[in-house]
């Protein structure tokens, strides 16, 4: 056991190179591999999560300004004193308490379908859209009878880029979307043209009205077009960041740890959906020839060993970039290290149950030839698998080394190296002799 006074430091890894004896050059890593393509699953996904909650924000946006402009119909009730203006008044606080009853309602954690999704965004955006339909009429019709045309391009403006803003889509079905809004303020317009006697009057009597109503269509079908454009260009980004959270096929969630090499990440599979976790090469060592050859030798030598107590291994391999990474199972819970600081003292019976399922997974290495020459709390976790609590997994096979090394692992660590965690060697590795098992 380690000294209670040993100073935190020393339980990091350390290799330190005897002075005299000079480093050669690894050999290259003979890989080449690339980039696995996109998973149009793993995206889909993804969006489905976004739109799920851009819809719960985007009703409350919706809400939050329906129930302002209600408020302020409250209080001129006085103004509200004909058939139309009643139509308008319900109109809008049935929109409002719809958009506020699905914004509490789409909650952040369930899982909701994509057709459920597209039923909602029809509600979402829908509601508006027809309530725009009735102001648009109502309103313009009454601003005719005064001999003026009130401008709703605005409000249908304001639907369009809330729409394209909010809501993942492709083009082709924004496109349409948008179509349909457009339509229908269209729609609102020619309705106003062909039943308001007051507007035959006005453009009779002057022209311009024509241009004015003519240019509030141009600025709509612009509007549309932009947007259009605008929901393409958010996918592509969308994708390009999808992907760079990406290593094969493999799908980063989150960082677990870092390490003197490298990160950990917790990462997915996108097609199994299986967790793992993915360790990463430090770009900056990712040039180093012999972190590199150590990175290789702690995956040769993990992958070779298929003891349950030993952390298994699925993958390997770098991307087009030349960033290094290999895939092992990923472990809910935590390391001894971690236990002991957050719990204190371990009792003895717990600790003899799990250092004796580390000494047997030692036993597999040491008859597959490998000494690990790391052993520390830290490289030994507790973990939760198959139901059962304290299941002990050895880690960090990066300094162990074959009992019968070849030229390569010669190469990577030179007789009289010192290589281990300085509180917690052996006395024989401690001073630079070959230790065994």
């Amino acid at each position: 056991m380690p000294p209670a006074t040993a100073p935190a430091d020393y339980n990091q890894t350390v290799v330190v190179p005897s002075p005299e004896t000079p480093v050669p050059r690894a050999k290259p890593l003979g890989i080449n591999m690339v980039l696995a393509e996109s998973s149009e699953h793993g995206l889909s996904t993804e969006i489905n999560d976004l739109l799920r909650d851009r819809l719960k924000i985007a009703s409350l946006l919706l809400f939050s300004g329906f129930l302002v402009f209600l408020i302020k119909s409250l209080i001129w009730w006085e103004q509200i004193n004909s058939f139309p203006r009643w139509v308008v008044f319900w109109s809008h606080l049935v929109v409002t308490v719809t958009m506020g009853i699905i914004g509490l309602r789409m909650c952040q954690g369930c899982h909701l379908m994509l057709r459920h999704l597209r039923v909602i965004e029809l509600i979402v955006f829908g509601a508006p859209a027809a309530f725009f339909v009735v102001i648009s009429y109502v309103m313009q019709a009454e601003s005719l009878a005064k001999e003026y045309v009130l401008n709703v391009v605005p409000s249908w403006m304001l639907l369009i880029f809330t729409y394209a803003l909010f809501i993942p889509n492709t083009w082709k079905r924004a496109a349409v979307v948008v179509g349909v809004i457009v339509a229908l303020a269209i729609g609102s317009q020619i309705a106003v043209r062909f039943t308001s006697p007051d507007f035959q009057r006005l453009v009779a009597a002057n022209p311009d009205f024509q241009f004015v109503i003519s240019q509030s269509l141009l600025v709509l079908l612009f509007s549309a077009t932009v947007a259009t454009w605008g929901v393409h260009a958010i996918r592509g980004l969308r994708t390009q960041a999808f992907e760079a959270k990406r290593i094969g096929r493999y799908r980063l969630k989150r960082l677990l740890g870092a390490g003197g090499m490298g990160e950990v990440y917790l990462a997915e599979h996108v097609l199994l959906k299986r967790p793992c976790a993915i360790k990463i090469i430090r770009p900056e060592n990712a040039g180093d020839p012999q972190s590199l050859a150590r990175f290789e030798r702690e995956v040769k030598a993990t992958a070779r060993l298929t003891h349950w107590n030993t952390i298994e291994i699925y993958d390997y391999g770098s991307t087009a970039d030349g960033m290094f990474y290999y895939v092992m199972e990923y472990l809910p819970g935590m390391n001894l290290d971690q236990l002991v600081e957050m719990h204190g003292p371990l009792p003895a019976g717990r600790v003899i149950h799990l250092l004796s399922q580390a000494s047997e997974a030692l036993d597999e290495a040491h008859h597959e030839g490998i000494i690990h020459r790391d052993i520390k709390p830290a490289n030994i976790f507790a973990a939760h698998r198959g139901g059962v609590f304290d299941v002990a997994k050895l880690l960090d096979f990066g300094l162990a080394k074959p009992i019968t090394a070849d030229v390569d692992d010669v190469n990577v660590t030179q007789v009289g190296t010192l290589a281990g965690s300085p509180a917690y060697m052996s006395p024989e590795q401690a001073k630079g002799d070959e230790p065994d098992g």
